[in-house]
Order: structure tokens, then sequence, then C-alpha cells
């Protein structure tokens, strides 16, 4: 990628550090667990209790006995590679060929069959079916990062917020109209507070 882009500095606030999960994808809002990249990145899911709370979010569950910290160091990784791919479809870099290794490898892992068991009341999902261990958990997430890129009506929709200051990557609806901003809510709402106090001081001036 190219060098930068320079965004204003602003506070890192409690809600900066909120974790997202609208995204749009899985492997996505594994990417927007890192706030306003690339300028001033904020981390977002840097210990057990935030990567549990991002599993919960995402409906991952850890099998039972399984090391955050360990489980946080791979998915940190994943996070850049999937990042530095996602990104390139946007503004055409080459995605390091370290980053694609890590992925295709990941990807390659297998996940457990899920499985139905019949009861007295019926058919349910089996207990248990859908704790992963690291492995499958990851292989899961670079799964979903290579459907995104190999399919091409989701291409077309993988955007970037117009703040300067978030450039969080999400997909656009697949029907309706093109979102400018990541969430009306957050950067939408900041963007035209911004716009009218820069009219108000205009028309101050004038």
């Amino acid at each position: 990628m190219g060098a930068a882009p320079q965004a204003p500095r602003t506070r890192v606030t409690a809600r900066a550090r909120d974790l997202r999960f609208d995204a749009g994808s899985l492997s996505l809002n594994l990417v927007a667990t890192v706030g306003r990249r690339p300028v001033g990145p904020v981390e977002r899911m840097g210990d057990a209790e935030r990567l549990a709370a991002w599993c919960s979010g995402v409906g991952l569950t850890p099998a039972p006995g399984y090391e955050a910290e360990a489980l946080l160091r791979s998915l940190h990784a994943l996070r850049d590679a999937a990042y530095d791919i996602a990104s390139s479809l946007l503004d055409g870099h080459r995605p390091s060929p370290a980053s694609v290794d890590l992925v295709n490898g990941l990807a390659a892992r297998e996940t457990p069959a899920v499985r139905l068991e019949l009861t007295p009341a019926g058919v349910r999902p089996a207990p248990g079916g859908d704790l992963l261990a690291e492995d499958a958990l990851l292989s899961v997430v670079a799964r979903d990062l290579i459907g995104l890129v190999s399919d091409a009506s989701r291409r077309e929709r993988l955007t970037m917020c117009a703040s300067a200051v978030c450039r969080m990557l999400y997909l656009n609806p697949a029907s309706g109209r093109a979102r400018q901003w990541c969430s009306m809510r957050r950067c939408g709402n900041n963007a035209k507070a911004a716009a009218h106090r820069r009219r108000r001081a205009a028309t101050a001036e004038g």
C-alpha cells in the first residue's frame, strides 16, 4: 500500500474502543477489532475478556479449555492478513504473499461437522456441535474471507467508511442505497455535525 492518509487527531473515547459487529461479514468483523486503521489504530480486542465478547458477538464458541492468549495472537495475525487482503480489493495494492499463505493455511484446516440428534421431542442440533477448537475457529474466519474474495457480488459491495478517522471496511447491503458511512449513528452523524459547525463558522465570519 502507499503512504497512509493523514487523519485529524481525535480523542480515543470508550466508544472508539467498542467492538463492532456491523461490517457485514465474519472476517470483516474481525478486521473491525482494530479501529481507525491505518492512521491511528485503536485496539478493540486486546485481552481475554474482549476476546470472549467478540466470539459471542459473532456467534463462535471456543471449546472449553482454550488458551485465550494463544487464540488472541492467532486472531491478531489473521486479522492483519485479512485487512491486507480485503483492503487490496479497494486500493489495488498487491497483498503480501505471507498474508495469502496464512489465510490459505488456516482455511485448509478441518472444521467439525455439524450433527443432529433425535429426541422424544423431535430433532435438534447435537449438544456441543458448535464448540470450536482453535484451529477450527480460525478456519471458519479464514474461509469467510476467501468466500468474500471469491464472490463478485460481495466484492462489489465492499467499501471503506468515508470518515477520515474511521476508515472501517464493510459490505454495503445487497439491495437498497449504498452507504457512505459505516454507520449513520456513528460516523454519519459526526460528519453532519462537523458540516453544521463549518457552516455556522462560515456564516459568522461572513
